[in-house]
Parts: structure tokens; C-alpha cells; sequence
């Protein structure tokens, strides 16, 4: 059965657990770079490293390119009810909450490819 967790950490945890991890930073890559947001991600990437970098990447794109941000969440398919709940008062803090979304929706799609 499917669990959405509740936070990053416990999200790469979980796909490492599950050994999804490198197929996620696959769907990642593949899904950015759909949204010619190119981002390439080795298979090297940590967890930590991985989380880090992809908050950056968002916080940059909502910064100084807005159109291709939400390009980039429809692509990606983030619900849009998730998105209009965050509070956008702090950009840093947005984009870290943004970046769990797409963390969430990318998992998704792994996971129910790997199990279905």
C-alpha cells in the first residue's frame, strides 16, 4: 500500500528502503528535463546532496523565472490544491516545501511503477 510520507528525509529513506532510490532520481531528471529545465543528477547523488540541490532549483526558478516554475509543476503533475496552500511569504521556505511536492509526485510515480 502506497504512504505518503510526511517529510523529505522520510521520503529518500523510504525509496532507498524500497531500492527506488536511483529510479527516482531518474523520473527527477527525466521529468525536468521534459520542462527544459535541465538537471542531471548523477547516480551518485546523496540523499542529503539530492535535497539540497533540488531546493536551489526551485528557489532559483520561482525567483528569477516564474513562468518556467510553473511550467516545471504542471509537467511534473504537483497537485495545484498543494501548491495554493503553502504560505509564499518566505521564498526560501517555499521552495523547500515546493521541492518536497515534486519529491512526493515523483516517488508516486516510481513507486506505483515498480508495484503495478
Amino acid at each position: 500500500m502506497f504512504v505518503v510520507p510526511q517529510n523529505s528525509d522520510l521520503l529518500l529513506q523510504e525509496a532507498e528502503r524500497e531500492n527506488l532510490y536511483q529510479k527516482l532520481l531518474e523520473q527527477i531528471n527525466k521529468d525536468f528535463n521534459l520542462a527544459n529545465e535541465p538537471v542531471d543528477f548523477p547516480k551518485s547523488t546523496s540523499p542529503d546532496e539530492l535535497k539540497i540541490q533540488l531546493h536551489e532549483k526551485v528557489y532559483r526558478l520561482i525567483q528569477y523565472r516564474f513562468a518556467e516554475y510553473l511550467n516545471l509543476l504542471y509537467i511534473i503533475d504537483v497537485p495545484e490544491d498543494q501548491v495554493k496552500k503553502l504560505d509564499g511569504s518566505d521564498i526560501s521556505e517555499l521552495a523547500g516545501e515546493v521541492a518536497f511536492l515534486i519529491l512526493k509526485r515523483e516517488w508516486q510515480k516510481v513507486w506505483f511503477r515498480a508495484n503495478f
